[in-house]
């Protein structure tokens, strides 16, 4: 049902509350216990999976057997797993001790994991057999840590360990009987997870559990989960938290089952994963729904059970939701926000999609948009920078280690994102990028959000990515980098003269290269700042264009 007003939200946060026990222990018993609460299909492993009734038994082994290793309310366990069936185990398990997991990507080379476990000054760590010859380097470089806890069949060989090392199945299996979760209170620290820094280093946002509960607007309005009860297949992995969010923790808490893959990330797998698994949420980036529509030919007959998909991570082009709608018969409902505050912003099922938008601010969240110099609140479609209530159940607690810095984004009553958008009249956020995105070029701030958005209206352009360029020295020139779609016919000049008719001239491509590909993240995000126009195939300039037309 579409609305024109969401209703007022009203926080009801208890005193105690733990987001492992929340999503486990809640649905143990009656209706949901027999059903499966995480499911992982892994291309090597097969597929294996645990009811809430097993989730929840696991997590309190888990929990009893780090209180029998020593580890402590507050200690901190590093994580490294790809997704596997013992990751929410770990990670939920560590909750109910009261310890604080620290996720961590199993791509981070072995200096990258050592900052991890120095800077968090974890005391426990469990990886994978692969990870296995990174054990001694990390205690080397992280003198907490003292307790090594390992995801496999059998014990390797050639490292050696200070303090305890043991595989981690037959450690929880000898677990017999076990004490009750640890009572947090919702404001009590619950987990660790890394971003990138200013420093050239990363740095660590650290949550309460009632994080949990101010995640809750975002269930309601970005999701639209059905009453008899969903199956939510998350295309990403779990250390990412926009996967530990909405691919772990929102969905277990209402008693949902979730479901992610390990292996092929290719385009014609996820398809074919959403039927196997009868799923019926969707959640994945811009990036891999365009490689679905590309690389498969799978349609909605295919995926009878998807009535619903969601999308972060980059924005989401109205080209793309076009497509997508055209194939699939339903939208992609796009969502906007940030490791210190989840997802704030999204578009509903409740209102109208305004393809371009990031949606709506979702009730609960007190979110203006205000002049970041004197927190002035800006007009209908003025530009600023989205600033969030300080009281904010889901933001976060800090940065940790980070005082100073976790000082110098609080304002008065107001944690200021760095994130630039304008509102609409009708209420729809307009995202114009980060304060370190933005491009100031001639006097002019441009928005590379925005030129994108724009760009990939050509029905030639299947990608874009804005940035600056430097010239002489001092002058900062608006380029674009597309990629192209192989059956069409336009050239870098075509976009060029596109850009040119429906942008203002100070936004407009000065420059427009066309590339096979962009540099990504491991999460297939864009990297701007690696964009070189060596990477081009061909060019088109209006530089170029006046100057010959200055000549005749």
């Amino acid at each position: 049902m579409v609305v024109t007003h969401l209703p007022d939200w009203r926080w009801e946060i208890p005193e105690f509350f733990n987001i492992g026990v929340a999503c486990t222990d809640a649905h143990a018993h009656g209706a949901r216990a027999d059903t499966p609460a995480v499911i992982v299909d892994d291309d090597r492993r097969g597929v294996a999976s645990l009811t809430f009734a097993e989730l929840a038994e696991q997590t309190s082994r888990m929990a009893q057997l780090l209180r029998d290793l020593g580890v402590q309310r507050q200690d901190r366990i590093l994580i490294r797993l790809p997704n596997c069936i013992e990751y929410s185990v770990v990670f939920l398990g560590a909750l109910k001790r009261g310890a604080i997991p620290v996720p961590s990507s199993i791509l981070l080379t072995a200096d990258e994991l050592n900052f991890l476990a120095r800077d968090s000054g974890a005391v426990a760590l469990v990886l994978d057999v692969n990870s296995w010859p990174l054990v001694g380097d990390v205690q080397a470089n992280a003198p907490n840590l003292r307790c090594v806890l390992v995801v496999g069949e059998h014990m390797p060989n050639g490292a050696h360990v200070r303090g305890t090392a043991e595989l981690l199945g037959p450690a929880l299996e000898a677990v017999r009987h076990w004490e009750p979760a640890e009572p947090t209170r919702s404001e009590d620290p619950a987990y660790l997870v890394y971003t990138s820094g200013t420093t050239g280093y990363p740095k660590g946002v650290l949550h309460a559990h009632r994080v949990l509960l101010g995640k809750q607007p975002s269930s309601e309005y970005w999701f639209n989960f059905l009453p008899s009860g969903e199956r939510v297949l998350h295309s990403g992995k779990y250390n990412w938290t926009y996967v530990l969010g909405t691919g772990m923790m929102d969905p277990l808490y209402r008693g949902h089952t979730t479901i992610v893959h390990e292996g092929s990330s290719d385009g014609p797998v996820w398809p074919a994963l959403i039927a196997k698994h009868r799923a019926t949420t969707f959640i994945g980036v811009p990036t891999l729904y365009r490689h679905i529509l590309e690389r498969s030919t799978a349609t909605k007959a295919d995926v009878p059970s998807l009535h619903h998909c969601m999308s972060a991570g980059e924005q989401l082009s109205s080209e793309l939701l076009r497509r997508w709608q055209e194939r699939f018969g339903m939208p992609i409902y796009e969502g906007l926000g940030m490791t210190e505050c989840s997802y704030y912003i999204c578009q509903t099922a409740k209102k109208p999609i305004r393809p371009g938008a990031a949606g709506f601010i979702q009730p609960g969240h007190d979110v203006r948009i205000l002049d970041p110099e004197t927190l002035t609140e800006c007009g209908t479609n003025e530009e600023g920078m989205l600033c969030i209530r300080r009281s904010d159940p889901a933001l976060m607690l800090g940065y940790w280690n980070r005082p100073e810095e976790t000082k110098q984004c609080f304002r008065g009553d107001w944690f200021l994102t760095g994130d630039y958008a304008r509102k609409d009249a009708d209420g729809y956020i307009w995202f114009l990028g980060r304060r370190d995105d933005l491009i100031k070029s001639f006097g002019y701030r441009v928005s590379p959000f925005e030129v994108d958005r724009v760009l990939k209206e050509h029905p030639d352009v299947l990608d874009a990515a804005t940035t600056a360029e430097e010239v002489n020295g001092n002058k900062r020139l608006v380029v674009s980098y597309v990629i192209l779609r192989p059956e069409g016919s336009a050239h870098a000049s075509d976009i060029l003269k596109f850009a040119r008719q429906h942008l203002a001239s100070y936004k407009a491509p000065k420059i427009v290269y066309v590339v096979r590909d962009f540099p990504r993240t491991r999460n297939g995000k864009t990297l701007r700042r690696e964009l070189r126009p060596e990477l081009a195939i061909e060019r088109a300039s209006s530089l170029d264009l006046q100057s010959s037309q200055a000549d005749g």
